[in-house]
C-alpha cells in the first residue's frame, strides 16, 4: 500500500489511541505485523503552550519507521503551526487529523467528531495544514447519520489535498457501542481517488477479510482489539496472506507478550507514565480465568508481582 511517496509493508494500520499507544507498544505491534503505526493524539494547542508532555508523545525511532503521528483541534492556525513544529523536531511519515473522536473532553472544546458539524472548517484545517507542511497529510473521520453528508465531508477533504482518509463507521453518539457500519467506507471508497481505510470492529482475521472485501477499502485500521494483544496483528497478516489460522498458545503468548511490554516500559523510562495494573490486565482478557488474575494483578506490588501473577495463570492453565 502507499499514501503519496509513503510505502507501507502491507495494510494493516494500529489506530492511534489515547493511554494505549506509547512507542513500547507500537513497537510491538510492528514487529508482529502492523504496517503503520501512529502516536497517541497530540493536542495542537498544547505543542502552541510548549507542553512537553504532550509534545514528547511524538517520540518514535527509526524501528517503526513509516511512523504517523496524529494531532487534534479547531484552529486551521494553531493544527498548521503545531503541526510544523511536530515536522521539524521528529520527521513523522505522516501527519493525520482528528475528526473522529467522540470523547466529551475534545467535543466540548469543538474538537474530534464535532469538527464533523462544520464542514467548511475541516476543509479549512486540512487545506491550510497542507500548504504549511511537506509531510504527507491524512484526516480520519467518524460518521453522521445521513450518508450522504458524510461523503461530502470526505470529498472535501480531499479536495483541501489529504493524501488518504480512516472512515470509522460509528456516530460520535455511538461512542463504541452498537456494529460500525462500513456502508459509509464502501461509498466513500467509490467517490474518492485517494486511498481509504476503514476502521471499527475489526477483532480478528475473518472480520478483517471480510471488511476489506465488503468495502473494497485500501487498508484496515485497528483499534481496541490490540489493546493488550499486539499479536493479533501477526495472526490477521498470516491469515490475508495465506488464508489459514495460525496455532499458537493464547495464554504463553499473552504471557510473553506482557513482558516483553513492561521491559519495553522501563527501557524507554516510561513506567510511571502509564497506569501499570490497568495496561497489564488488558493482556489477560478473553483468556481462561482472565477475571481471577486481573484481581490479583490489581494487588500487585511492582512489575514483577504482575508478571508473576501472569505466569501463575498460565501454569494453571
Amino acid at each position: 500500500m502507499k499514501i503519496e511517496k509513503v510505502h507501507f509493508p502491507g495494510n494493516i494500520f494500529l489506530a492511534p489511541m489515547a493511554n494505549v499507544t506509547n512507542i513500547p507498544f507500537r513497537l510491538m505491534c510492528r514487529n508482529y505485523g502492523a504496517s503503520m503505526t501512529y502516536s497517541e493524539m497530540i493536542s495542537s494547542d498544547a505543542v502552541i503552550h510548549e507542553s512537553s508532555k504532550a509534545f514528547s508523545r511524538g517520540l518514535s525511532c527509526k524501528d517503526e519507521k513509516p511512523f504517523g503521528i496524529q494531532i487534534f483541534g479547531n484552529s486551521p492556525d494553531i493544527i498548521s503551526r503545531a503541526a510544523l513544529k511536530i515536522e521539524e523536531t521528529y520527521q513523522p511519515d505522516i501527519i493525520d487529523v482528528n475528526f473522529g473522536c467522540p470523547a466529551h473532553l475534545l467535543v466540548k472544546d469543538g474538537s474530534g467528531a464535532a469538527l464533523l458539524q462544520s464542514p467548511e472548517l475541516i476543509y479549512s484545517i486540512v487545506k491550510e495544514l497542507c500548504e504549511t507542511v511537506s509531510t504527507p497529510v491524512t484526516a480520519k473521520i467518524r460518521v453522521l447519520e445521513d450518508i450522504e453528508r458524510t461523503v461530502q465531508i470526505a470529498g472535501l477533504i480531499e479536495k483541501a489535498g489529504a493524501c488518504a482518509i480512516t472512515v470509522h463507521g460509528r456516530t460520535q453518539q455511538q461512542q463504541y457501542a452498537g456494529k460500525a457500519n462500513h456502508e459509509y467506507a464502501k461509498r466513500i471508497k467509490c467517490e474518492v481517488a485517494i486511498p481509504v481505510i476503514v476502521n471499527g470492529d475489526i477483532i480478528d482475521e475473518t472480520s478483517a477479510r471480510e471488511t476489506l472485501e465488503y468495502t473494497g477499502c485500501d487498508g484496515i485500521m485497528i483499534g481496541r482489539a490490540a489493546m493488550g494483544n499486539p499479536f493479533l496483528f501477526r495472526r490477521i497478516s498470516h491469515y490475508l496472506k495465506t488464508g489459514e489460522i495460525l496455532e499458537y498458545n493464547e495464554c504463553s503468548q499473552r504471557t510473553a507478550d506482557l513482558e516483553k511490554y513492561l521491559k519495553l516500559l522501563e527501557e524507554y523510562d516510561l513506567t510511571d507514565t502509564v497506569n501499570l495494573r490497568s495496561h497489564a490486565q488488558w493482556f489477560t482478557k478473553g483468556i481462561r480465568g482472565g477475571k481471577n488474575i486481573r484481581n490479583r494483578i490489581a494487588d500487585a506490588k511492582d512489575i514483577e508481582g504482575i508478571i508473576e501473577s501472569v505466569r501463575e495463570m498460565c501454569a494453571d492453565a
